[in-house]
Order: C-alpha cells, then sequence, then structure tokens
C-alpha cells in the first residue's frame, strides 16, 4: 500500500510499504477514507523528535472496516468507522475510569496517512457511523478521532463551567477546537489568543468573545483588563511550549486549573508560582473514546461543525506539500484524500 513516511527532518514522502496484516484476533483492518496532519506530527518533522527513519506516520482517520479478527465482535466489513488515535480495550480499570489513553492495552494508529490502518482492541476502540456519512460531514467526523477530542479534554480537565471565564492558549486546530468545547460548556468569555487572522475569525466563529493578539506580558495584560484583574477562571493550554505553560498559568485566576493537552517539549513545570496561586494542572493525553459518542452526537446533530479546522485538502500524493504548509502556517490543518 502507499503510505506517508518520514525519513529526516523536512524529508516526508509518500512511499509504497507492506500491507497491513492482523496479527491478534483483536485486530481490525480499516482502508482509510481521509486522514489528517496534526500539529504534532510537525515536532519530528521540525526536528524536535526522535524520529525511525522510514517509519509510516499519521494517526488521525476514518475510514471502512476491511478485515477483522477472529474475536471481534462488534464491526464487521463495510461498517464505516471513527479511529481513535490511541486504541483501547474499553474495559481495563482504566479504561473505566476514564482515562482510556493510558488502556493496559494501549496501541496507536501509525499509518493514518495511508492508505489501510490497522487498529488494534478494535471492539473496545472504534466506534461506528449509522452507514456512510455524507462527504461534509468527513471533515467534522476526522476531528474526532483527535483534535476536537482533545481540545475537549483541555475543557473538561480545566474545569469549565457554566458563566466562567476560559483563556485558550494555542490557535491551532487543538487551540480552536478548545474554543468550541469552552463555549458548548457554557463559558460566558471565551478569550483566544492568537495573532493570525484566519485562526481569529475562525476563533469567533467557534464562540470566541475576545480575541487577543499579544503574546507575554501584552497577553497577560489583556486577561486582566477583561477580568477586571482577575484572572481566568481556567485556561486550557494546547501548544506544549514552556512558553506557553508560562502564558497560561499566568492568565489563571487563584484556584483555577490549566487544562493542558499540547504535548510538551522541553517543558519544567513551574511549581513554585502554581504553588503560591493555588493554580492547578491537570489533563495530559486525550482519551479520545471517552468523548467519542457524545462528540459524535454534536456533530451529527449539527450542534458543532469542527470540521472547518480544515483549511487545505490534498490528495495523499501531496503529502509533503500538506507538511509545508502546516510548518509554513499557510494552512490551520490539513486533511488528505487516498
Amino acid at each position: 500500500m502507499r503510505a506517508t513516511t518520514i525519513h529526516a527532518p523536512g524529508d516526508i514522502r509518500l512511499s509504497d510499504v507492506p500491507d497491513p496484516v492482523l496479527s491478534a484476533p483483536t485486530d481490525a483492518i480499516v482502508r482509510v477514507v481521509a486522514g489528517a496532519i496534526c500539529g504534532s506530527d510537525l515536532w519530528p518533522y521540525r526536528g524536535q523528535k526522535a524520529i525511525t527513519p522510514g517509519a509510516t506516520i499519521g494517526h488521525e482517520c476514518v475510514g471502512v472496516v476491511e478485515e477483522t479478527g477472529e474475536g471481534v465482535r462488534d464491526f464487521r466489513p463495510g461498517d464505516f468507522v471513527i479511529v481513535p488515535f490511541v486504541h483501547c480495550d474499553n474495559t481495563c480499570a482504566h479504561c473505566r475510569a476514564g482515562v482510556q489513553s493510558a488502556c493496559v492495552n494501549a496501541a496507536s494508529t501509525r499509518s493514518g496517512q495511508g492508505e489501510y490502518a490497522v487498529v488494534t482492541q478494535a471492539d473496545g476502540s472504534l466506534v461506528k457511523t449509522h452507514g456512510v456519512p455524507a462527504a461534509d460531514l468527513l471533515p467534522s467526523l476526522l476531528t474526532l478521532t483527535d483534535v476536537m477530542a482533545t481540545g475537549w479534554h483541555a475543557a473538561v480537565s480545566a474545569g469549565v463551567r457554566p458563566g466562567s471565564t476560559v483563556v485558550v492558549v494555542g490557535d491551532g486546530a487543538v487551540g480552536l477546537c478548545g474554543v468550541i468545547a469552552a463555549a458548548r460548556l457554557g463559558a460566558e468569555q471565551v478569550v483566544a489568543l492568537s495573532r493570525h487572522e484566519p485562526r481569529q475569525q475562525l476563533a469567533r466563529a467557534f464562540g470566541a468573545t475576545h480575541v487577543v493578539a499579544d503574546r507575554g506580558d501584552g497577553a497577560i495584560a489583556t486577561v486582566e483588563e477583561i477580568t477586571d484583574g482577575i484572572g481566568a477562571d481556567a485556561v486550557l493550554e494546547c501548544v506544549g511550549t514552556i512558553e506557553a505553560l508560562t502564558t497560561a498559568r499566568r492568565a489563571a485566576r487563584p484556584g483555577a486549573t490549566v487544562g493542558y493537552v499540547g504535548a510538551g517539549h522541553g517543558v519544567e513545570l513551574p511549581v513554585r508560582p502554581m504553588f503560591e496561586k493555588n493554580v492547578g494542572l491537570a489533563g495530559g493525553m486525550a482519551p479520545v473514546r471517552r468523548y467519542l459518542p457524545d462528540l459524535l452526537d454534536l456533530v451529527l446533530d449539527g450542534a458543532i461543525d469542527p470540521g472547518r479546522v480544515f483549511d487545505l485538502t490534498l490528495p495523499l500524493d501531496q503529502v509533503a506539500e500538506g507538511y509545508r504548509a502546516m510548518h509554513e502556517r499557510r494552512a490551520i490543518k490539513v486533511l488528505l484524500q487516498p
């Protein structure tokens, strides 16, 4: 099959790789109908994360079940499914506690930017739609594999409540989905930090009541002005850098929680300042399977439209251009069509 491979920083290729096979009775093979490039894929692309030359890349996809292992009970070939980027059995103690991303049988999608993907623990991981969805729903369904669920996890972890003031740090796809989540969970004020006009416009469309283009001290001063010097009731950190985390904890009012979902790189937790303000930190890798059923209903009901984060759609053979576009911030998020 054809799949995206990474060979060195900046070196993305569409390669011929072996077709996937079932290696366990709980596996399923999914034919990818739509895949995506994630902001976290840019870490190895930029040389900020170790890579295995020639490895496949891509963890976001939706598609059709092609084959199932003999132990798979709930899915059959022809089912259209959403694939959480972390696979889980959905029965272990951690899954039952709502932390499916820490499942004792966890695995992850590895060729979502390809023609086929293997899903381990298929019964626990996959969520099917009712028939093949309309083409205009595909982008929003694709966000449910990661970025929409991750933005939602940030909001839940931060304790967003009706009537609250929320600051969202990060204007990538996850941050923008965090705006959706904060608004949906009833926040009265949603402050999006963004310096890029297209992303600012989308943040407003998703429910942001304020957009702050400043960074650092300027951003904090504006948040304090908006909140009458109090600070935010909840903060969503959706980047994963020390600068973003510093801004997030400074924007939080005493007693608030920062919901962090940015995959941290070079981040050291500023324990003392957080201790002094009683600012909490909660979150981590999103347990996508926990949120998927409810988010699917919201998409199918038309209550949310997170697929708008995809502002560039490319055929799979132009995947290298998709990476360049996201790296250069010419695109928020890229949808790939095999």
